[in-house]
């Protein structure tokens, strides 16, 4: 029978998204808002910035999702295997016939749950090594330009620039965040990656030092400084980190990154910069000690110097012995110049008298007459040098004539003739002599050989290994021997002090008729 309705039935028919819309005012109507305890699952955050998660508990599954609005007001930021305590409202997707829930907020299900996830981040993080002390750095002593990310229109801002300038008075850079928030901790992060990268060209200049900072609140409302973003960016500055995050009795992740930890904000202000007026003070007593010491250094130097003078002679003491000299000196030296004076005036009249024109006139004379000698005699010179040159000459064409050189060329030819003949002589008699001397050294080692001595009648007794056997002592029974005699080899085996023969080794003649054992003889008696 057909379960189908007639035509004409009674029920109500819809179309699909007249059914989906009925269904979806009937959830949202039944259950309005509500609020939803489970373990986040899947969470996926796409580019739209929509986060879509999972509520699930051991039975059943509860899709879910956060607008992009919601999203970046929650102080909590999702993350898989968290326990929370969601609100929102029930409605449907009609595109997937599937139900779900609108998220709004998000809060943790008992501290319990957050401190859970806490430490089993700071566990990883301080597993990579991220808060080793090692990698802190020291903070400058006295930073010119400091950089803050904290939020622009809180206290702390204003609470950190009034205690530096009370202190010390600086250029303050400030990064604008969000300190609680969705997007907190990537806004932090960017920022503290931001003053790292300022390169000083653009005109801003690059900070010294940087403050994290960051008012009190509750457990959620510091969770954005435990995110594991904020903790690699701090970790990974090259610039100083002064975490100031919460009270002091707050703690965050943040914190161990950074290379100091401030109690307070304020107390940031106080660690970044010293006390200008403690500095003046400091410079003012060190220079008042400079002084002092300068004084006392003077003074001393003073004191030995006079004590140094007292012990000086008198100066015309000092100087009395070398005036006397000098006075000495002075009367020489008039002396002394008179005679140099006489002695030069002596020597230039002397030079005078040489120097007359007649004495000139006489000794060009005499070599114009030299030179005019000297010019006579020079042509008939030329000439018989001349003559020499040539007659030497015509000497060495004779020895370099066709004729001398044959004969040189012959004489030379007998000669090598007559070497290569000696030397053809020379060899034939070494090679002689050392074929003779060769036969004598081999017949004398022929004749010390050991086969000699097996000619005679003895034999070679050889153990398995081919050594020679030089006594029965160390022959174990039953070990196998070889006999070498004159003509061949013989195996033989010890057993029970006797040798055995066995067959000959060379030769393949049958072996002969085992003796009876009695007629057996030991090769090793004694």
């Amino acid at each position: 029978m057909s379960n189908i309705p007639a035509p004409n039935s009674n029920v109500t028919e819809f179309s699909v998204t007249e059914l989906s819309g009925a269904i979806k005012r009937t959830m949202e109507d039944t259950y309005g808002r509500v609020r939803v305890r489970g373990e986040l699952g899947r969470v996926s955050r796409p580019a739209s910035g929509h986060i879509y998660l999972d509520l699930k508990d051991d039975r059943a599954v509860l899709a879910a999702v956060i607008w992009k609005g919601a999203a970046a007001k929650m102080a909590v930021r999702p993350e898989e295997g968290l326990e929370v305590i969601a609100t929102g409202k029930i409605t449907t997707f009609p595109g997937q016939s599937k139900y779900q829930l609108v998220i709004d907020n998000i809060e943790p299900a008992g501290e319990g749950a957050l401190m859970a996830l806490l430490a089993a981040r700071k566990r990883q993080l301080e597993s990579e090594g991220l808060f080793d002390p090692a990698r802190k750095q020291l903070l400058p002593y006295m930073p010119r330009v400091i950089g803050v990310v904290t939020s622009p229109t809180g206290a702390v801002i204003r609470d950190i620039l009034h205690r530096l300038s009370d202190r010390f008075p600086s250029h303050v850079l400030v990064w604008p965040v969000r300190v609680q928030g969705e997007t907190s901790a990537q806004e932090v992060a960017t920022a503290v990656r931001g003053f790292n990268a300022i390169d000083g060209g653009s005109g801003i200049p690059k900070p010294d030092l940087i403050i994290v900072a960051r008012g009190g609140g509750s457990l959620e409302d510091l969770w954005g400084f435990n995110e594991e973003v904020v903790v690699r960016a701090v970790a990974d500055s090259d610039i100083p980190v002064i975490s100031a995050v919460g009270h002091e009795t707050d703690t965050t992740l943040v914190d161990y990154a950074a290379d100091v930890r401030a109690p307070t904000p304020t107390g940031a202000a106080e660690i970044a910069v010293p006390v200008q007026a403690e500095l003046v003070a400091q410079m003012a007593q060190l220079v008042a000690r400079l002084r002092a010491g300068l004084s006392r250094s003077t003074d001393r130097k003073k004191e030995r110097l006079s004590g140094l003078t007292r012990a000086l002679p008198h100066p015309d003491g000092l100087l009395a012995l070398p005036r006397q000299r000098l006075d000495g000196q002075q009367v020489r030296l008039g002396a002394a110049l008179d005679r140099f004076t006489t002695h030069k005036r002596s020597r230039l009249t002397t030079a005078e008298a040489k120097l007359s024109p007649s004495r000139l006139i006489h000794r060009f004379d005499n070599v114009r007459s030299n030179l005019d000698r000297l010019s006579r005699s020079l042509p008939s010179a030329l000439g018989r040098n001349i003559q020499t040159h040539r007659r030497e000459l015509g000497f060495r064409a004779q020895r370099l004539s066709p004729q001398t050189v044959n004969r040189n060329v012959k004489s030379g030819r007998e000669q090598l003739v007559a070497f290569q003949r000696r030397n053809d002589l020379a060899a034939e008699r070494l090679i002689g002599n050392r074929r003779d001397r060769a036969n004598q050294v081999s017949k004398l080692l022929e004749s010390y050989s050991y086969q000699r001595v097996l000619d005679r009648g003895f034999a070679l007794v050889m153990d398995e290994s081919a050594k020679p056997i030089r006594s029965s002592k160390g022959v174990a029974k039953g070990a196998g021997l070889t006999i070498q005699f004159a003509g061949d080899d013989r195996l033989a085996a010890i057993a029970n002090g006797d040798a055995i023969p066995a067959m000959n080794k060379r030769s393949s003649a049958k072996p002969q008729k085992k003796q009876p054992k009695a007629a057996q003889t030991s090769l090793f008696d004694e």
